[in-house]
Protein backbone atom coordinates (compact mmCIF):
# COMPACT_ATOMS: atom_id res chain seq x y z
CA UNK A 1 0.00 0.00 0.00
CA UNK A 2 1.50 3.32 -1.08
CA UNK A 3 1.05 6.25 1.30
CA UNK A 4 2.10 9.85 0.68
CA UNK A 5 2.89 11.72 3.88
CA UNK A 6 1.67 15.30 4.21
CA UNK A 7 3.77 16.21 7.23
CA UNK A 8 2.21 19.68 7.88
CA UNK A 9 4.03 22.94 8.64
CA UNK A 10 4.14 22.62 12.42
CA UNK A 11 5.48 19.08 12.37
CA UNK A 12 8.07 20.03 9.75
CA UNK A 13 9.31 23.12 11.62
CA UNK A 14 8.73 22.39 15.30
CA UNK A 15 8.04 18.65 15.69
CA UNK A 16 10.10 16.73 13.10
CA UNK A 17 10.06 13.70 15.40
CA UNK A 18 6.32 13.41 14.83
CA UNK A 19 6.93 12.96 11.11
CA UNK A 20 9.57 10.32 11.81
CA UNK A 21 7.31 8.40 14.19
CA UNK A 22 4.42 8.59 11.72
CA UNK A 23 6.57 7.06 8.99
CA UNK A 24 7.86 4.29 11.26
CA UNK A 25 4.36 3.35 12.45
CA UNK A 26 3.05 3.19 8.89
CA UNK A 27 6.03 1.23 7.57
CA UNK A 28 5.75 -1.27 10.42
CA UNK A 29 2.24 -2.03 9.19
CA UNK A 30 3.13 -2.65 5.57
CA UNK A 31 2.96 0.81 4.02
CA UNK A 32 5.39 2.15 1.46
CA UNK A 33 5.69 5.79 2.58
CA UNK A 34 6.56 8.53 0.11
CA UNK A 35 7.35 12.15 0.93
CA UNK A 36 6.67 14.66 -1.86
CA UNK A 37 9.38 17.25 -1.25
CA UNK A 38 7.56 20.13 -2.91
CA UNK A 39 4.65 20.07 -0.45
CA UNK A 40 3.83 23.37 1.26
CA UNK A 41 1.26 24.70 3.75
CA UNK A 42 -2.28 23.37 3.30
CA UNK A 43 -3.53 26.96 3.21
CA UNK A 44 -5.58 26.85 6.38
CA UNK A 45 -4.31 30.10 8.03
CA UNK A 46 -5.22 32.16 4.96
CA UNK A 47 -8.52 30.30 4.46
CA UNK A 48 -9.65 30.78 8.07
CA UNK A 49 -8.72 34.46 7.88
CA UNK A 50 -11.00 34.95 4.89
CA UNK A 51 -8.37 35.30 2.17
CA UNK A 52 -9.96 32.69 -0.07
CA UNK A 53 -8.58 33.87 -3.40
CA UNK A 54 -5.03 33.84 -2.02
CA UNK A 55 -5.68 30.43 -0.48
CA UNK A 56 -6.42 28.97 -3.91
CA UNK A 57 -2.76 29.29 -4.91
CA UNK A 58 -1.62 27.01 -2.07
CA UNK A 59 -4.57 24.69 -2.59
CA UNK A 60 -3.90 24.16 -6.29
CA UNK A 61 -0.25 23.45 -5.53
CA UNK A 62 -1.23 20.85 -2.93
CA UNK A 63 -3.75 19.19 -5.22
CA UNK A 64 -1.11 18.88 -7.94
CA UNK A 65 1.54 17.67 -5.48
CA UNK A 66 -0.59 14.76 -4.30
CA UNK A 67 -2.45 14.06 -7.56
CA UNK A 68 -0.77 10.67 -8.06
CA UNK A 69 -0.94 9.54 -4.43
CA UNK A 70 -2.80 6.35 -3.57
CA UNK A 71 -3.47 7.60 -0.03
CA UNK A 72 -2.56 10.88 1.67
CA UNK A 73 -1.97 10.63 5.43
CA UNK A 74 -1.44 13.54 7.83
CA UNK A 75 -0.47 13.57 11.53
CA UNK A 76 -3.04 16.34 12.02
CA UNK A 77 -6.81 16.27 12.18
CA UNK A 78 -6.89 20.01 11.55
CA UNK A 79 -4.92 19.94 8.30
CA UNK A 80 -6.70 16.79 7.14
CA UNK A 81 -10.01 18.58 7.64
CA UNK A 82 -8.70 21.51 5.60
CA UNK A 83 -8.00 19.22 2.63
CA UNK A 84 -11.61 18.07 2.78
CA UNK A 85 -12.75 21.69 2.54
CA UNK A 86 -10.83 22.41 -0.67
CA UNK A 87 -13.80 21.73 -2.91
CA UNK A 88 -15.72 24.63 -1.31
CA UNK A 89 -13.19 27.03 -2.81
CA UNK A 90 -13.98 25.87 -6.33
CA UNK A 91 -17.76 25.83 -6.40
CA UNK A 92 -17.61 27.90 -9.60
CA UNK A 93 -14.78 25.89 -11.18
CA UNK A 94 -15.88 22.31 -12.03
CA UNK A 95 -12.41 21.11 -13.06
CA UNK A 96 -10.69 22.09 -9.83
CA UNK A 97 -13.70 21.11 -7.76
CA UNK A 98 -13.43 17.59 -9.17
CA UNK A 99 -9.70 17.45 -8.48
CA UNK A 100 -10.31 18.67 -4.93
CA UNK A 101 -12.91 15.94 -4.40
CA UNK A 102 -10.46 13.32 -5.68
CA UNK A 103 -7.87 14.45 -3.14
CA UNK A 104 -10.43 14.47 -0.34
CA UNK A 105 -11.49 10.90 -1.15
CA UNK A 106 -8.00 9.57 -0.39
CA UNK A 107 -7.06 11.83 2.53
CA UNK A 108 -6.88 10.54 6.11
CA UNK A 109 -5.64 11.71 9.48
CA UNK A 110 -3.14 9.19 10.89
CA UNK A 111 -5.36 7.47 13.46
CA UNK A 112 -8.24 7.36 10.97
CA UNK A 113 -6.02 5.62 8.46
CA UNK A 114 -4.71 3.08 10.96
CA UNK A 115 -8.13 2.12 12.31
CA UNK A 116 -10.43 2.49 9.31
CA UNK A 117 -8.16 1.63 6.37
CA UNK A 118 -5.45 -0.64 7.77
CA UNK A 119 -7.94 -2.12 10.26
CA UNK A 120 -5.40 -2.18 13.07
CA UNK A 121 -5.84 -1.02 16.66
CA UNK A 122 -3.02 -2.77 18.54
CA UNK A 123 0.09 -1.06 17.19
CA UNK A 124 2.37 -2.96 19.58
CA UNK A 125 3.21 0.21 21.52
CA UNK A 126 4.36 0.31 25.14
CA UNK A 127 4.12 3.41 27.33
CA UNK A 128 4.14 3.14 31.13
CA UNK A 129 2.52 6.47 31.91
CA UNK A 130 -0.66 7.93 33.31
CA UNK A 131 -2.00 10.06 30.47
CA UNK A 132 -4.95 12.10 29.33
CA UNK A 133 -5.98 12.93 25.76
CA UNK A 134 -6.85 16.34 24.34
CA UNK A 135 -9.59 16.20 21.70
CA UNK A 136 -8.83 18.90 19.12
CA UNK A 137 -11.70 20.95 17.72
CA UNK A 138 -11.07 20.53 14.00
CA UNK A 139 -10.53 16.78 14.28
CA UNK A 140 -13.75 16.18 16.18
CA UNK A 141 -16.01 18.88 14.71
CA UNK A 142 -14.85 19.16 11.10
CA UNK A 143 -13.23 15.80 10.45
CA UNK A 144 -15.79 14.15 12.75
CA UNK A 145 -13.28 11.65 14.09
CA UNK A 146 -13.72 10.97 17.80
CA UNK A 147 -13.14 7.25 18.26
CA UNK A 148 -9.99 6.23 16.39
CA UNK A 149 -7.43 7.82 18.77
CA UNK A 150 -9.01 6.14 21.78
CA UNK A 151 -9.24 2.77 20.00
CA UNK A 152 -5.48 2.92 19.50
CA UNK A 153 -4.52 4.30 22.91
CA UNK A 154 -6.60 1.68 24.73
CA UNK A 155 -4.31 -0.98 23.24
CA UNK A 156 -1.03 0.67 24.31
CA UNK A 157 0.52 -1.59 26.96
CA UNK A 158 1.16 0.08 30.29
CA UNK A 159 -0.80 3.23 29.45
CA UNK A 160 -3.37 4.42 31.98
CA UNK A 161 -5.73 6.82 30.23
CA UNK A 162 -7.57 9.27 32.49
CA UNK A 163 -10.72 11.06 31.23
CA UNK A 164 -10.38 14.81 30.66
CA UNK A 165 -13.13 17.09 31.94
CA UNK A 166 -14.67 19.42 29.34
CA UNK A 167 -12.69 17.61 26.67
CA UNK A 168 -14.82 19.22 23.96
CA UNK A 169 -13.58 22.71 24.93
CA UNK A 170 -11.07 24.47 22.66
CA UNK A 171 -7.53 24.95 23.97
CA UNK A 172 -7.51 28.52 22.65
CA UNK A 173 -5.04 28.05 19.81
CA UNK A 174 -7.33 28.17 16.79
CA UNK A 175 -4.48 29.14 14.46
CA UNK A 176 -4.71 32.89 13.87
CA UNK A 177 -7.32 33.22 16.66
CA UNK A 178 -4.58 33.01 19.30
CA UNK A 179 -2.77 35.88 17.55
CA UNK A 180 -5.82 38.08 17.01
CA UNK A 181 -7.44 37.41 20.40
CA UNK A 182 -4.50 36.70 22.74
CA UNK A 183 -6.27 37.66 25.97
CA UNK A 184 -9.18 35.30 25.33
CA UNK A 185 -6.84 32.57 24.06
CA UNK A 186 -4.76 32.83 27.23
CA UNK A 187 -7.78 32.28 29.45
CA UNK A 188 -8.93 29.32 27.36
CA UNK A 189 -5.60 27.52 27.53
CA UNK A 190 -5.30 28.27 31.25
CA UNK A 191 -8.66 26.57 31.80
CA UNK A 192 -7.59 23.62 29.65
CA UNK A 193 -4.35 23.18 31.60
CA UNK A 194 -6.31 23.25 34.84
CA UNK A 195 -8.46 20.33 33.67
CA UNK A 196 -5.34 18.45 32.57
CA UNK A 197 -3.71 18.93 35.97
CA UNK A 198 -6.87 17.70 37.70
CA UNK A 199 -6.53 14.29 36.01
CA UNK A 200 -3.23 13.65 37.79
CA UNK A 201 -1.71 12.64 34.46
CA UNK A 202 2.01 12.99 33.85
CA UNK A 203 1.53 12.85 30.07
CA UNK A 204 -0.73 14.82 27.73
CA UNK A 205 -1.44 13.23 24.34
CA UNK A 206 -2.95 14.93 21.32
CA UNK A 207 -3.24 14.52 17.54
CA UNK A 208 -2.65 18.14 16.47
CA UNK A 209 0.70 19.87 16.87
CA UNK A 210 -0.92 23.31 17.10
CA UNK A 211 -2.89 22.34 20.19
CA UNK A 212 0.11 20.61 21.73
CA UNK A 213 2.34 23.63 21.13
CA UNK A 214 -0.21 25.94 22.75
CA UNK A 215 -1.01 23.74 25.73
CA UNK A 216 2.59 22.62 26.17
CA UNK A 217 3.77 26.22 26.24
CA UNK A 218 1.29 27.08 28.97
CA UNK A 219 2.23 24.00 30.99
CA UNK A 220 5.88 24.99 30.80
CA UNK A 221 5.20 28.61 31.79
CA UNK A 222 3.17 27.37 34.75
CA UNK A 223 6.13 25.24 35.83
CA UNK A 224 4.17 21.96 35.75
CA UNK A 225 5.91 18.62 35.19
CA UNK A 226 3.55 17.26 32.54
CA UNK A 227 5.06 15.77 29.40
CA UNK A 228 3.39 16.56 26.07
CA UNK A 229 3.44 14.11 23.13
CA UNK A 230 1.76 13.67 19.78
CA UNK A 231 -0.15 10.39 19.47
CA UNK A 232 2.29 9.22 16.77
CA UNK A 233 5.09 9.39 19.34
CA UNK A 234 3.09 7.29 21.79
CA UNK A 235 2.15 4.73 19.14
CA UNK A 236 5.83 4.37 18.23
CA UNK A 237 6.94 4.07 21.86
CA UNK A 238 8.48 0.89 23.29
CA UNK A 239 9.00 1.95 26.90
Amino acid sequence: MNVSLFVTCLADIFYPGVGKDTVEVLERHGCNVKFPENQICCGQPAFNSGYHEDTKKAVKHTIETFADAEYVVLPSGSCAAMLLEYKELFADDPEWEKRAEELASKTYELTQFLVHVLKVEDIGAVCHKKATYHTSCHMSRLLRETEAPFSLLEQVKGLELAPLANKESCCGFGGTFSVKMPAISEQMVEEKVGHIEATGADLLIGADCGCLMNIGGRIERNGKAIEVKHIAQVLNSKE
